[in-house]
């Protein structure tokens, strides 16, 4: 499980895996008293999506970090600050359903035990863009009053992009990069159409796939 953090051209995938990460979801739901009834609970909307993990920024290579010539320490902690006050990242873990745009609501960052290695937790809230609500007014051509016409604000999501490029492995098939990198290995058509790829039965070691 990879977890990476995205940004345009600005990418950081944690050097050290988070043993757990949580995922908050909920509705607005709102509970009322209805007479010879009780209580009832409406359905309401949905809450903004939340995730927050915990790990380390090394100072030095363990056996247990998933690559090699990562960025130092604090060079992490400014490309995460960099995506603080830049806005939207792009959260995405790897075996799991977590792809999405969210906003960094709290970080915090420090050493503990002389290493120079960096423990931080970071929390992220779902971003969600909506379409500002138009007003349309027409005037009525018998000089009568004016017809206004408004349109609901819609809710726009984007389509998930990671932005990311992999090099094919010896023993890789598209469903099985497509369940690695989405949570979900029916996306492999996705990859598929994305790369030019035409059978997706055949890919190769070496081959670079955007995802």
């Amino acid at each position: 499980m990879e977890f990476w953090f995205l940004q345009n051209e600005n990418k950081l995938q944690l050097p050290i895996p988070p043993a757990e990460f949580e995922v908050n979801v909920g509705n607005m739901n709102e509970t009322i008293v209805v007479e010879n009834v009780g209580e009832v609970n409406l359905l309401g909307k949905s809450m903004l999506a939340t995730i927050s993990l915990s790990s380390f920024f090394p100072a030095q290579v363990y056996d247990f970090c998933q690559y090699t010539n990562f960025p130092k320490p604090y060079e992490c902690v400014a490309l995460i600050e960099k995506f603080r006050k830049l806005g939207q990242v792009r959260v995405l873990i790897t075996e799991s359903n977590v792809n999405q745009i969210f906003y960094i609501e709290d970080f915090k960052y420090g050493e503990r035990d002389g290493t120079g290695d960096v423990y931080f937790t970071i929390s992220f809230k779902e971003y969600r863009k909506v379409v500002a609500k138009s007003v349309n007014t027409f005037k009525a051509s018998n000089g009568g009053k004016s017809k206004v016409v408004t349109q609901k604000p819609r809710t726009v999501t984007k389509k998930p992009s990671t932005g990311i490029k992999y090099t094919v492995k010896k023993g890789d098939c598209l469903w099985n990069i497509a369940k690695r990198f989405y949570g979900n290995g029916m996306r492999y058509k996705s990859i598929a159409r994305k790369n030019n790829i035409k059978n997706p039965n055949l890919i190769y070691p070496g081959q670079v796939l955007n995802l």
